[in-house]
C-alpha cells in the first residue's frame, strides 16, 4: 500500500476477471468467450477501416452503430447509449442513475463487478438472497432502494428470470430505476428491451461479446428512456467522449448486420450446451437450468476446489467460485464440441 494512495483506493477491494493463462494446448472453458469465432463480415469491416482516417477521431456519438442497434430492437437512437464494453457502460449507470441515501437492490450470487462499483462511487449496496434454487423471486425486491440490478440470465447462475416476473419488479419500484443486464440473453432468453417504451423506469445493458464474438473489440450498450440515456450521455462527456475507436465501431456494426452468422453461433452454443448439460449429469453432477454459454454445476461427491484444480493439471480450465453459497460449483463456458469432449473425457477420468 503506498503512501501516495488516496482514501477511497485504500478500501477498494477491484474486480478479479477470469484468468488468461499462458499454457500451450489448452481448453479453456472460464470465461465465457464464444468458441465459433466473429462472422467474417467483422474482419472486413475492420480491415476497411485499417487506412490514413486513423489519424482522425472516431464519432463520438456512433451515430451510424446506434441507428443500426436502435433497427435491430425496434427502438430510436436517442434511446441507444454505447461504451466501451458493457462494464463500462455499467460504471456510467451507477455513478449516473442510483440514488444515495438507500441501498441499490442486486442478488447475493451476481455478477461481481456490482458491489465494486458501489464501492468505487460509495453506493450503499444490498444483497437480496436467491433461493434455495437460485432463482430470483420478484417479492424479494418489494423494498425501499436506490435502484435495482440484476443480470439476466443471472451469472454465474445462468437461470432466467421469465418477463413476467421482471415486469413484476419494474411495477413494484416505478420511482427508481431498474437496471436488466443482459450479457447472455442471446443464448434462450427473451429480451425485455420490448418493456423500454412503457416503463420509463427500465434500462436494458447488453454487449457484443458473447453472442457475437466480439469480446476483444470491448463494445457494450444500454438501451432506455431517452431521459436515462441522457444522464449517461452526461458521464460519458465528462470521463472519455471518445469510448469506441473506428474499428470497434465498424466491426460492431457489421456483426449486427450479419444476423444468419448471429444466428448459427447461437444456436451451435445451445446445442453444445444441453449435450454438455446432460453429459455432466451423466456424472453425477447436478446442473442448474442455463440460458447462458456457460453450465453451472456441482458433483454430489467431489467438491468444485479439487475438480478445478485436477482439471487444470490435465489443461483444462474452469470457473471456480470459492464464495458462500457455489463454493462447490463450476462455472463452465460453453466451448467447441472438441474442447467439450476433453472436458466430459477429463471428467470421467477423474
Amino acid at each position: 500500500m503506498s503512501k501516495f494512495w488516496s482514501p477511497l483506493v485504500k478500501s477498494l477491494v477491484p474486480y478479479v476477471p477470469g484468468e488468461q493463462p499462458k499454457m500451450a494446448n489448452l481448453v479453456k472453458l472460464n470465461t465465457n468467450e464464444n468458441p465459433f469465432g466473429p462472422s467474417p463480415k467483422v474482419i472486413e469491416a475492420i480491415q476497411s477501416e485499417l487506412n490514413d482516417s486513423l489519424r482522425l477521431y472516431p464519432d463520438p456519438e456512433g451515430e451510424s452503430l446506434r441507428q443500426t442497434i436502435a433497427g435491430y430492437h425496434n427502438v430510436k437512437p436517442e434511446q441507444v447509449f454505447l461504451g466501451n464494453g458493457s462494464d463500462e457502460v455499467l460504471a456510467h449507470i451507477f455513478y449516473a442513475l442510483f440514488q444515495h441515501g438507500q441501498p441499490v437492490l442486486f442478488p447475493d450470487v451476481t455478477y461481481s463487478f456490482y458491489p465494486v462499483y458501489c464501492g468505487l462511487y460509495n453506493i450503499e449496496g444490498k444483497t437480496v438472497p436467491l433461493t434455495d434454487s437460485f432463482e430470483i423471486n420478484p417479492e424479494d425486491y418489494k423494498q425501499p432502494n436506490g435502484g435495482i440490478i440484476f443480470p439476466n440470465p443471472n451469472a454465474p447462475t445462468g437461470r432466467y428470470l421469465g418477463l413476467e416476473h421482471v415486469e413484476a419488479i419494474l411495477q413494484a419500484n416505478s420511482e427508481r430505476v431498474v437496471v436488466v443486464d443482459e450479457a447472455y440473453v442471446d443464448f434462450g432468453g427473451e429480451s425485455a428491451i420490448k418493456f423500454v417504451n412503457q416503463y420509463p423506469n427500465l434500462l436494458v445493458c447488453q454487449t457484443l461479446s458473447k453472442a457475437r464474438s466480439l469480446a476483444g473489440l470491448r463494445v457494450g450498450f444500454a438501451i432506455g428512456h431517452p431521459d436515462l440515456i441522457d444522464a449517461l450521455n452526461r458521464v460519458k462527456d465528462s470521463f472519455n467522449s471518445y469510448p469506441l475507436d473506428r474499428l470497434a465501431q465498424a466491426g460492431a456494426q457489421a456483426a449486427y448486420e450479419d444476423h444468419e452468422w448471429f444466428q448459427k453461433s447461437c444456436e451451435g452454443v445451445i446445442s453444445e450446451r444441453e449435450r454438455v448439460t446432460k453429459s455432466l449429469e451423466s456424472l453425477d453432477f447436478e446442473v442448474l437450468p442455463s440460458k447462458a454459454n456457460f453450465v453451472f454445476a456441482r458433483h454430489k461427491e467431489r467438491s468444485g476446489g479439487s475438480l478445478a484444480k485436477e482439471l487444470r493439471e490435465k489443461g483444462i480450465i474452469v470457473r471456480h467460485f470459492n464464495k458462500p453459497r457455489i463454493s462447490e460449483f463450476l462455472r463452465i463456458t460453453i466451448g467447441t464440441p472438441e474442447q467439450n469432449d476433453a472436458l466430459i473425457a477429463g471428467l470421467k477420468s477423474l
